[in-house]
């Protein structure tokens, strides 16, 4: 029994699948930026691919479900070479697609008309921007990075994101370091203040999510010698009423691989659901993984600490 474990067995607390109502796809670890925070450990020179062949066994396995919301996230999932593909086949299915997009990938080569192609998809664009200054985004996220991303994000308003309410544009904040994101309602009007009177930006929603310590953030923490306390502040500040909002309980998780997984950090520290042989998308039953046992590690205090942190940002 891991420490999260213990937690929840102190409380008489279990977590477990609800229904599925997202498969988020992990298209792969290549990306533009190398992030200080990234769980992925995402980077230019990464070569981990989600394959077309992939894609369409999962494409066949969501057709006959009722899941209406696929999330595609990588890396930057743009860059996978059938991110296109992917993105119509599943719009021809009628589902709602979200891309969780770094805008810097707006500016790559053959990525010029990235920007129409996601607004004439209709594609909801959860994009990262951890703070609303140049100086920590750059910090975090390298060089140049916040011009290109204020850029990307006029273009979106120009193609119509936030005013159309068919065109969601979401931003991702997330701190700098090792502590817990401030209230996340306070925090989206600083930005929807700020961004708009210097930039004249509009989005819909701010995601507050928190720095889980795994790859190359945990590295980060380890070399400072604070991976530790850390994690003893993650724990320190567990809040039980953000157990039924996690998101592991509602999306399922698809490594680029294909293998099923109860989250995004739980497919890079690879905790599957068979301890002893892979599990693919493709041989799980859909109406099989509600009410199953969800994998944890000492990593999930990191979405229940303070107000709690999902992919749809605060919880609590």
């Amino acid at each position: 029994m891991n420490r999260f474990e213990r937690t929840l067995a102190g409380r008489n607390l279990e977590l477990r699948r609800a229904s599925t109502q997202v498969l988020q796809l992990n298209l792969g670890k290549k990306c533009n930026q190398t992030c200080a925070h990234c769980h992925v450990g995402a980077g230019p020179a990464r070569r981990e691919m989600m394959t077309r062949q992939t894609m369409e066994r999962v494409l066949d396995w969501l057709a006959p479900t009722d899941i209406a919301t696929v999330d595609i996230t990588g890396g930057a999932p743009e860059l996978n070479p059938d991110f296109r593909f992917l993105v119509t086949q599943l719009r021809e299915m009628k589902r709602r697609v979200m891309d969780r997009c770094n805008l810097t990938v707006l500016f790559e080569p053959e990525q010029e008309d990235l920007a129409e192609f996601l607004a004439q998809n209709e594609v909801e664009i959860v994009a990262s921007l951890p703070c609303y200054g140049e100086e920590n985004v750059n910090a975090q996220r390298g060089d140049g990075v916040f011009d290109l991303s204020i850029a990307a994000l006029q273009r979106f308003n120009a193609l119509g994101y936030a005013g159309d309410a068919n065109l969601m544009l979401h931003l991702v904040y997330n701190p700098l370091g090792a502590h817990l994101p401030p209230s996340q309602a306070a925090l989206e009007a600083d930005y929807k203040r700020e961004l708009w009177d210097k930039f004249g930006i509009r989005f819909n929603r701010l995601f507050a999510l928190a720095n889980l310590p795994i790859a190359r953030f945990a590295a980060q923490l380890r070399r400072e010698n604070k991976l530790e306390n850390y994690f003893d502040l993650l724990e320190e500040n567990f809040n039980a009423t953000t157990i039924s909002g996690l998101m592991c309980r509602s999306t399922l998780n698809v490594g680029w691989g294909g293998e099923v997984y109860d989250c995004d950090f739980n497919g890079m520290l690879n905790l599957q659901w068979n301890k002893t042989n892979s599990l693919y998308l493709w041989d799980v039953d859909p109406n099989q993984i509600e009410n199953r046992a969800i994998a944890t590690g000492k990593h999930c205090f990191g979405c229940t600490a303070g107000a709690g942190s999902s992919c749809g940002g605060a919880l609590a």
